[in-house]
């Protein structure tokens, strides 16, 4: 008798960490599988880590090898991290992508802000609808997240059932789209799941999140007390939150202006979308002076942070549209992602010191998470009811509680895994059973770059202790034809006595050379090799650090 198609899972990203997520699923055996992808997405450089840095995306060495094999990608929704690596890394794969309308019409946006020749075609699958890809039976079941057509992915095989939740909460009242589908997901309990590969993200926060609905009452009562002008910077792709600014603005009789390109293009896929009927039109950046200060709000880009965006340039008061005076209120309509806290500080501290009042999450109910809390997780344990829980979509911490709570729950079988386990969901008893290569790939400018970059260690190795460049012309017989010359980069102008450093690395590169046996002297590469060596000694002698070096030596 024929030995049933084994059914497996991997992630490629997305586990141990939040970001960057790429789900695999196969069926078949060792020799022989078909896989699917579920999202394809990025995580955000740290320039204190990754100077340089712009993006992380997950490795696909084995898509790539397996590429003739996969059946297609699966997008759960429309946010950077769990769309944002497709241009870069779909050339490499040239599979079939599917999605829902909202995410389908908002990578089509993205795509031609990027200036490319690039085609990358998305089928659009109704929210609910199925569709068959080579084994797999993929359904869309509609979820409340802060992202308009989130869905969870009920996928059907001949081996079971597995719910790959995506990222979701239980919010009865979302502002745009409708609730989590609780009917279908108990409908799916009845059939029979057997694993569920679910959203950790809040699993260490008690009760439920609060609803959109809440958090747009909260903010209209802000916003009609104020007096003068007010700026909401918020998530660009928070659909629901745009809605509810835009809802308390109308009730406090201001005009709403969005400034940046991120609003810009979410809103008018939102329209498109029809997720704005009845939402007053918003106004260009350009007509941000044309309303009296308490007539207007603006609606911003940049809660993060970022140094580019619009909020970071109104601070600096360098924005060419949007000011701010003293007694104007700005409120964060949003977290601060773990990493982010410097930047968004700094931009507080900012407002704070012109006499900006500033309201965050800390203060007034301005945000919720999309993600669900233990009581939200508990809940769609018991619709469900599955046989296998494993927990992906968070750090370490986030994993190990969302696992102690399926246990709690009585869930028969949970299984915790890295990036790169190989797990097999059915038949028999689940188990990791192989290591796929997993890792990062570093978007740095244009290039793709693998993780043990050259270039960015480099960097990192700058940044912490500078450069130091030599160039020494040497005669045939190895006699310097003139001084050689020494720049120091990133390095202490004087030591702790007050003597230059640049005079004693000068007068330690001199001494090296003319130090050298006249054979040695001869050879340019040692000769380098031995002023290189030099050099960063004498730096770490008076300095503590080691710079890198780069020595040219050149035969006249």
């Amino acid at each position: 008798m024929a030995r049933p198609d084994d059914l497996v899972f991997a992630p490629l990203g997305g586990v141990g960490e939040i970001g960057m997520n790429l789900s695999i699923y196969g069926l078949g055996n060792r020799q022989q599988r078909s896989w699917l992808a579920v999202d394809l997405g990025v995580s955000f450089g740290d320039e204190e880590h990754l100077p340089g840095i712009d993006l992380i995306m997950p490795d696909i060495r084995f898509l790539e090898k397996e590429k003739k094999n996969l059946v297609g990608i699966v997008l759960t929704h429309a946010h950077e991290d769990h769309f944002g690596a497709i241009i870069d890394l779909w050339p490499k794969l040239r599979c079939p992508i599917y999605a829902t309308k909202f995410s389908a019409s908002l990578f089509a946006a993205k795509l031609a802000a990027e200036r490319t020749t690039l085609k990358i075609p998305i089928t659009v699958v109704p929210s609910g609808g199925r569709i068959d890809l080579g084994p797999f039976n993929v359904e869309f079941i509609p979820v409340a997240h802060s992202i308009p057509e989130s869905h969870a992915l009920a996928i059907r095989t001949s081996a079971g059932l597995v719910l790959h939740t995506g990222d979701w909460k239980i919010d009865p009242t979302p502002v745009v789209g409708p609730p989590t589908d609780e009917k279908r997901l108990r409908e799916l309990g009845d059939e029979g799941v057997l694993a569920l590969i679910g959203d950790s993200t809040n699993a260490v926060r008690d009760g439920h999140s609060p609803s959109e609905t809440e958090v747009g009452a909260s903010l209209t009562g802000l916003i009609k007390a104020a007096k003068g002008r007010v700026a909401v910077t918020t998530f660009a792709s928070n659909v629901g939150r745009m809605r509810a600014v835009a809802d308390a603005a109308k009730a406090a009789g201001r005009e709403v202006v969005l400034v940046g390109r991120a609003m810009d293009r979410v809103s008018q896929v939102a329209r498109e979308c029809g997720y704005f009927d009845g939402v007053q039109g918003f106004r260009g950046s350009e007509y941000y002076g044309h309303f009296p200060p308490d007539k207007v709000l603006a609606l911003c880009t940049g809660s993060q942070g970022e140094p580019r965006a619009a909020l970071a340039r109104i601070a600096r008061d360098d924005h060419p549209d949007v000011t701010l005076n003293k007694g104007d209120c700005v409120i964060f309509s949003s977290r601060t992602i773990p990493g982010n806290e410097k930047a968004v500080g700094s931009i507080i501290n900012g407002l704070v010191n012109q006499g900006i009042e500033v309201i965050t999450d800390r203060d007034h109910l301005v945000h919720v998470s999309g993600h669900p809390r233990r009581e939200e997780l508990r809940e769609l344990i018991s619709w469900v009811r599955p046989q296998l829980l494993i927990p992906v979509h968070g750090e370490a911490l986030h994993l190990n509680e969302h696992a102690k709570l399926a246990r709690q729950m009585g869930v028969p079988k949970v299984l915790t895994c890295r990036n790169g386990d190989l797990i097999r969901l059915g038949p028999g008893d689940p188990a990791i059973i192989d290591q796929l290569p997993a890792g990062r790939l570093y978007k740095d400018g244009t290039i793709l770059e693998e993780e043990k970059s050259r270039a960015v260690a480099e960097r990192r190795k700058m940044a912490f202790a500078g450069c130091a460049f030599v160039a020494l012309a040497l005669t045939q017989a190895g006699e310097m034809v003139d001084d050689p010359e020494v720049e120091l980069i990133g390095v202490p102008e004087n030591n702790s006595a007050g003597e230059p450093l640049d005079d004693i690395v000068f007068d330690a590169v001199v001494a090296t050379v003319e130090g050298l046996p006249k054979a040695r002297r001869r050879d340019p590469d040692a000769v380098a090799e031995s002023v290189r060596r030099t050099v960063r000694s004498t730096v770490q002698a008076e300095w503590g650090k080691k710079p890198l070096c780069f020595v040219h030596v050149l035969k006249v």
